[in-house]
C-alpha cells in the first residue's frame, strides 16, 4: 500500500491545502506530521503567546484529522532527522509539505529534501503560503522589486491560483509512534497570561466570514482607526496557515483596499527571499552605520507603555495583555521608538516578535524598517509622525487610549492629543512624557542627514 507524508508546519488546515491534497491524490495512507522544534525556545524572537496560539492550533488539527479518520503524528526534533526517522518507519514513498517563504523554513526544506531523497523518496514542494511567490513578481528584465506600487501592479495583474478542496478522509498507519499535542511548556516557555483570538481552522474561518459580512465594506475608511473592531484580525491565521490565501482573496476580491494590504504582505516576503540581509541591516545601504542610541530607562518605559505619550502607551499596553496591536499604532510606537528615543529598530522588533501571536518576520522587518526610515518603500527620514497630531487623526475621542490607559479614563480628548510640556502629567499616576517631540524631530533630523553627508562624501 503506497503512503505518503505530509510534513505540516504553517497550513495547519484540511481546506484548500496544497501538497496535502497532492499527498491524499498519490498514496492509500497519509502520514500528517507536525516536528516540533527544540531550538524555538532559544531564539531571540520566541514568544510564549505566539506559542500558546500554535498549540492549540494543533490541537484543533488534530481533532479534525481525527475526524476525517486519521492521525496527527507529533515529534520532536530537527525535522531532516525525525522525517528520516518517519519515512523508514513508515515506509513512506512521497514526502509533500508547502514551501515556507522564510529563509529559516527553507533552509531546513533543502536539508529535509536532500535527506529524504538519499532514501529514494519522492519529495513535492507546494506553492501555498503565498498567492505568488518571490520569482513571480518581477520587472521586464527580470529584477525584484523595491518598490510596493509597480510591484502591486504586477502581483494583481498576475492570473490568481483557483481555491482547492477539503480533505474529507484520511488513512494513516496505527502502528506509529507519536507524541502528545504540543503545549508551551514544551518548548521550555511558561504561559503567557496573554488573553489571544481563538485558536484553529474553524475559528479562522467564522473570523473571516464575519468581517466579509460586517466590516469589508468600511475597511477603506475605518481600517486606520484602532478603536474598536475596524481590521480583519485575520493576520495570526494566515502566519500559520489556517486559512488559505487563495479562500482570503476569493473572499474579499471586491474590497480593493484590503487586497492591497495582502500585496503588501507579499512585497515583504518577496523582499526578505531576494535580500535576507535585512533581518540584520536595513535594506537601504546608505542607512547602515547610523549611530543609532541605547537607554534602557526608555527601553523599558516604551516596552511597559509608560512613556507619557497616550498613543504610544496604548498600543504597548494592547500587545503587552493581547499579542496584539493595531497595525496604525504599531508604525506610531515603532517610529516613536527610533525617531523620538533614537533606538536601534531591530530592539522594538525583536520586542514586537516576542510578543505579537501573529508575528511574521517579513511583515515586522518591513514595518520596521519603513518606520525607521531605512526599508523598502519607507518614509523618507524627514518625515516623522508626531504622537499629538496621529491621536487627533485616528483616536479623536480617545476610546482607544482609554480602553488600555484607564489612569486617563477622565482625561478630556482633546488633552490626550495635545502635548502637555515635559514637566506636566495628563492625570494623577500617569508619567510625564520623558522626551519632547519636537525636540527629538530636530535631533533625527541632524542625525540623518549627517549620516548621509558622510555616505555620499
Amino acid at each position: 500500500m503506497r503512503t505518503a507524508i505530509h510534513w505540516f508546519r504553517k497550513d495547519l488546515r484540511l481546506t484548500d491545502n496544497t501538497a496535502l491534497n497532492h499527498a491524499v491524490a498519490s498514496a492509500e495512507q497519509v502520514v500528517p506530521v507536525f516536528v516540533r522544534s527544540t531550538w524555538t525556545a532559544r531564539h531571540q524572537w520566541t514568544g510564549a503567546a505566539r506559542q500558546e496560539f500554535l498549540a492549540g492550533c494543533l490541537q484543533s488539527l488534530a481533532e479534525n484529522i481525527a475526524t476525517a479518520g486519521g492521525r496527527l503524528i507529533f515529534r520532536a526534533g530537527r525535522a531532516d532527522e525525525e522525517l528520516v526517522r518517519l519515512v523508514k518507519e513508515s515506509g513512506a514513498t512521497v514526502l509533500t509539505f508547502n514551501r515556507d517563504p522564510d529563509p529559516f523554513g527553507r533552509e531546513m526544506e533543502e536539508r529535509v529534501t536532500k535527506a529524504v531523497r538519499a532514501l529514494g523518496v519522492e519529495v513535492v514542494s507546494c506553492k501555498d503560503a503565498v498567492m505568488h511567490e518571490a520569482g513571480e513578481a518581477l520587472t521586464k528584465d527580470g529584477r525584484p522589486y523595491r518598490v510596493f506600487t509597480p510591484y502591486s501592479r504586477n502581483w494583481l495583474a498576475l492570473p490568481k491560483p483557483p481555491v482547492g478542496p477539503r480533505v474529507k478522509s484520511l488513512r494513516t498507519p496505527a502502528t506509529l509512534v507519536s507524541e502528545p499535542v504540543p503545549a508551551v511548556a514544551d518548548w521550555g516557555l511558561a504561559p503567557s497570561g496573554v488573553s489571544f483570538v481563538a485558536p484553529g481552522e474553524r475559528a479562522a474561518r467564522e473570523r473571516m466570514k464575519s468581517f466579509v459580512s460586517t466590516l469589508a465594506v468600511r475597511y477603506a475608511t475605518d481600517r486606520d482607526l484602532p478603536a474598536g473592531r475596524t481590521t480583519s484580525r485575520l493576520s495570526q491565521d494566515l502566519r500559520l496557515g489556517l486559512i488559505s490565501i487563495r479562500q482570503l482573496v476569493g473572499h474579499v476580491s471586491a474590497f480593493p483596499k484590503y487586497v492591497a494590504e495582502l500585496a503588501w504582505r507579499e512585497f515583504y516576503m518577496a523582499i526578505l527571499t531576494h535580500w535576507p540581509e535585512v533581518l540584520e541591516h536595513e535594506f537601504d545601504p546608505q542607512w547602515r552605520g547610523l549611530p543609532w542610541e541605547y537607554d534602557e530607562g526608555k527601553f523599558k518605559a516604551w516596552r511597559e507603555g509608560r512613556t507619557g505619550f497616550p498613543i504610544v502607551d496604548a498600543g504597548m499596553r494592547e500587545l503587552n495583555e493581547t499579542g496584539f496591536m493595531h497595525n496604525r499604532v504599531r508604525m506610531i510606537a515603532a517610529m516613536f521608538l527610533t525617531k523620538d528615543l533614537h533606538l536601534d529598530w531591530r530592539l522594538g522588533e525583536q520586542y514586537f516578535m516576542q510578543r505579537l501571536v501573529d508575528g511574521e518576520i517579513a511583515s515586522n522587518n518591513g514595518g520596521w524598517q519603513w518606520s525607521a526610515g531605512t526599508g523598502a518603500d519607507a518614509a523618507p527620514y524627514f518625515r516623522i509622525q508626531n504622537p499629538w497630531s496621529q491621536t487627533a487623526r485616528y483616536d479623536p475621542d480617545g476610546a482607544y487610549i482609554r480602553r488600555w490607559v484607564p489612569e486617563l479614563k477622565n482625561t478630556p480628548a482633546r488633552d490626550l492629543a495635545t502635548d502637555p510640556g515635559p514637566l506636566l502629567s495628563l492625570a494623577s499616576g500617569y508619567p510625564r512624557p520623558i522626551v519632547d517631540h519636537a525636540t527629538e524631530r530636530l535631533k533625527t533630523l541632524a542625525i540623518f542627514k549627517a549620516h548621509k553627508e558622510r555616505m555620499t562624501g
